[in-house]
């Protein structure tokens, strides 16, 4: 317990490094959205680390993966997708902290929703919604749930999900001490690949006001 408490004084700045990706200046907030193909099956991998922080302690994935369905919309914001299942590391690539190992449990189906577009870069904007996970790190055992935002790109198929403070937060912990406690507001972002189930196709969103 004294080694979480000093650890969240030690590393108390460091979620600041976390930044919501940017709306591009010509969004759009679209009222019908179509997805290409519709339906689909996605399957995604992570581009880079994904990073849950919580008051300083970050904790670090370097294998992610997760299936999801997309499919057409109409309405802002509109749920364009469903994530059914979302893994975070894998055999012999476990999830790390300064504490040791971290598993997370995620409870889906979490939603992927779509708000602005802007036609010229075919970027959406939005936010992966109904997040609930459970995540254990040493002695502590913590629940997050929320939203984080996001944006999705059409040329490249990335999901760049990058929450801000306030969107996810603690809502239940045991044995976490100061460093995590009830109503901590953590962070996660990371960089997700989708294709279509079982080929090279990147699915696209657009969005429009017919």
């Amino acid at each position: 317990m004294k080694s979480i408490r000093n650890l969240a004084v030690v590393a108390g700045a460091a979620s600041a490094a976390f930044a919501l990706a940017v709306s591009p200046a010509s969004a759009v907030a679209s009222t019908v959205w179509t997805v290409t193909p519709s339906p689909a099956n996605i399957t995604a991998v992570n581009s880079g680390n994904i990073v849950l922080s919580v008051n300083g302690l970050a904790m670090t994935c370097t294998q992610s993966t997760a299936a999801a369905t997309l499919q057409s919309a109409t309405g802002n914001p509109a749920t364009v997708g469903t994530i059914n299942s979302i893994a975070f590391g894998a055999a012999g690539a476990p999830c790390t902290s300064l504490l040791g190992n971290v598993t997370t449990v995620a409870t889906t189906p979490w939603t992927i929703v779509a708000q602005d577009y802007t036609a010229s870069t075919g970027v959406t904007k939005g936010y992966v919604g109904n997040v609930d996970a459970k995540v254990t790190v040493g002695a502590c055992n913590f629940r997050v749930t929320g939203k984080a935002s996001g944006t999705y790109t059409n040329s490249t198929g990335k999901l760049a999900i990058a929450s801000t403070a306030g969107e996810l937060t603690v809502v239940s912990a045991t044995n976490c001490g100061t460093a995590i406690p009830v109503g901590a507001k953590p962070t996660f972002k990371g960089d997700y690949l989708a294709k279509v189930s079982g080929t090279s196709t990147i699915p696209k969103i657009v969005g429009s006001n017919p």
